[in-house]
């Protein structure tokens, strides 16, 4: 008898920065994460509230969307991450995607807004960077 499991391993999530090609872009994943936090969305609330609301309860319309920030942990390695220092000098939005184990994808546009490398005496080099997220993420189910 198998036992239905809750949830997912997140295990081999992957986040891929775009190549900016027009026609055919292509995505290479971003080498050596070990930490990955996806677009956390949030969404501004309009407070409606009057003298004449109903029973006493404020009331509330929804405002504007913010498509949130990507934050990551990488082993650092300059060969591979150095390029993502330059993406700080971009104005314009870059292309990336995360891709879940199941096969799902988020798709967006986002500037680098953060790049913090670590390198202690008696440890790994590491770096942290966070993308802020320009638009809203395009998601694409698993089939």
């Amino acid at each position: 008898m198998v036992i239905p499991i809750s949830g997912l391993d997140a295990f081999g999530t992957t986040l891929s920065r775009g190549d900016g090609d027009p026609t055919t872009e292509t995505f290479t994943p971003i080498a050596n994460i070990t930490s990955l936090t996806p677009p956390g969305i949030s969404r501004e609330t309009l407070d409606v509230t009057a003298h004449d609301s109903p029973n006493g309860y404020m009331e509330f319309l929804g405002g504007l969307k913010d498509p949130g920030e990507v934050s990551f942990d990488v082993n650092y390695d300059p060969s591979e991450h150095d390029m993502l220092v330059g993406d700080f000098e971009e104005d314009l939005p870059i292309n990336y995607e995360v891709a879940f184990p199941d096969g799902t994808v988020w798709a967006f546009g986002a500037i680098l807004t953060a790049f913090e490398p670590d390198a202690p005496y008696d440890d790994k080099l590491t770096a942290s960077m966070t993308l802020k997220v320009t638009s809203k993420p395009e998601i694409t189910e698993a089939v």
